[in-house]
């Protein structure tokens, strides 16, 4: 991708045009009739605090290699995804297609409403609740947001969580370096 990440340009047969596809097995399908309804954004860098090290993709696709890392082994017993993943340089990675269900939520709940892998898009940013995101990360994010909101009318503009709001107690992502004003402004 070009430094604009101009060519992130829509959504077609549930696929973002323009990003990198790794196609995750953690994925099934959504409720009948369940469209998308909300965006979570996560965070993730593993090993914990390190970035672009691969393994990431590694995990989504159930190939991480438990001796890479004394946390690895837990995580090699998980099955998680996501829909996307947004890198530090702002490139982006679909894991699985918009009208799945990646796991990517665990016990949740919006608005009252539990399930939140049912009807939402998980995002997850390469990054740790405590190191400030790239100007290049809340670029892309805001032209994926937007390109999802153009393909998916039942997204809200207001229907963005992070995954400490739907999992309070239990998780903290993207945590308190995330600038929820910073892309709210892209977004405007």
């Amino acid at each position: 991708m070009n430094s604009d990440h101009s060519s992130i340009d829509g959504v077609e047969a549930h696929r973002l045009v323009g990003a990198r596809q790794c196609p995750s097995p953690n994925c099934n399908e959504r409720p009948p009739g369940q469209a998308p309804e909300l965006v979570v954004i996560h965070c993730i860098s593993l090993p914990p605090g390190r970035f672009g090290s691969g393994d990431v993709d590694r995990l989504f696709t159930n190939c991480l290699d438990p001796e890479r890392h004394p946390d690895y082994p837990e995580l090699c017993a998980m099955q998680v995804s996501a829909h996307l993943l947004v890198d530090r340089r702002g490139e982006c990675t679909q894991f699985v297609p918009f009208d799945l269900r990646a796991w990517h939520a665990g016990v949740s709940s919006w608005q009252g409403r539990p399930g939140c892998n049912d009807y939402s898009i998980g995002i997850e940013l390469e990054g740790a609740d405590d190191v400030p995101y790239e100007e290049a990360q809340y670029r892309t994010l805001a032209r994926v947001i937007r390109a999802l909101w153009a393909a998916y009318p039942t997204l809200g503009r207001n229907a963005l969580a992070g995954h400490s709001e739907i999992a309070p107690g239990r998780k903290t992502d993207p945590g308190p370096a995330f600038d929820w004003a910073r892309l709210r402004e892209l977004l405007a």
